[in-house]
């Protein structure tokens, strides 16, 4: 992203940053998804930084806003359940496919559930990526009821003795109240039978401050523990990660960087900061 190593050259030292330098250094920053309040934020400690060291400086400030959660997945009693949740389109059951194959590298065994019913495919689509990947999936009828399907997954778990239930949640949005409504019941009915350790929400790190709007609404409604960010591949609009983790002290524990299921890593917040100063 390089987003701030042209500012740092004109802050070393005695800053000659003029009126019009800061004014750039704004724009840029929300062009770049950090949104008016992290931008205010940034720019005010910016301007008081002093000495050569511009570039360490910059970073401290921008660590600070970073979350200090752990992005660890939580261990529960086993299986450790995990609720993945986001809109349509956001790649959240492709997401929810990558997680398993991650888990699964590291000998972890788990059990799938699709319990997006109400999006025929989403059902195919993590059906084919469980068989692909060698990690059952547990599925119920069309436009079915999705804890059910959530409640059976978990059973499932347990029954095989699955380290991990990783659950797809439905993702519509003409209806928010019943979208959220509908998360709640999950959660409540997957409970019934084990506690859910993580709910983890999937945005789209190219749709900028929209990003934000979902995961305050997702938060109000589930108790979201973390995110997984997807998209986010260097492009010079990243700054969405750093203004969601500000704002919300959500902590990003995962990132997707493209289609293949091996474009999915535990987020870095270093490797992150050094995006944005390459």
């Amino acid at each position: 992203m390089g987003l701030f190593s042209r500012f740092v050259a004109k802050i070393k030292g005695e800053s000659s940053a003029s009126a019009l330098d800061w004014d750039e250094l704004s724009s840029e920053l929300l062009a770049a998804d950090l949104g008016p309040v992290l931008t205010e934020k940034v720019i005010a400690e910016a301007k008081k930084i002093k000495g050569d060291d511009a570039e360490g400086a910059l970073r401290e400030i921008l660590s600070q806003h970073l979350s200090q959660k752990s992005r660890e997945l939580a261990q529960g009693s086993s299986p450790t359940v995990i609720l993945i949740v986001g809109v349509n389109g956001v790649g959240k059951t492709t997401s929810a496919a990558k997680l398993a194959h991650h888990l699964k590298k590291s000998s972890q065994n788990l059990t799938l559930g699709a319990a997006d019913t109400f999006r025929a495919a989403a059902v195919e689509q993590l059906s084919t990526w469980g068989a692909r990947i060698g990690v059952p999936v547990i599925t119920g009828k069309h436009e079915g009821e999705p804890a059910s399907v959530a409640f059976d997954t978990v059973k499932s778990a347990v029954e095989n003795s699955s380290e991990y239930a990783l659950i797809d949640t439905a993702g519509r949005l003409h209806t928010k109240s019943d979208l959220m409504a509908e998360l709640g019941k999950i959660k409540r009915v997957v409970e019934k039978m084990r506690p859910v350790s993580e709910v983890l929400l999937v945005i789209d790190g190219t749709t900028g401050q929209n990003g934000l709007i979902q995961a305050k609404l997702f938060s109000e409604a589930v108790e979201v523990t973390g995110l997984i960010v997807t998209k986010l591949d260097g492009s010079a609009r990243g700054g969405v990660a750093l203004s969601i983790e500000d704002q919300l002290d959500l902590p990003i524990k995962f990132i997707g960087t493209g289609e293949a299921i091996e474009d999915f890593a535990p987020f870095d917040s270093q490797r992150y900061l050094d995006g944005l100063f390459a």
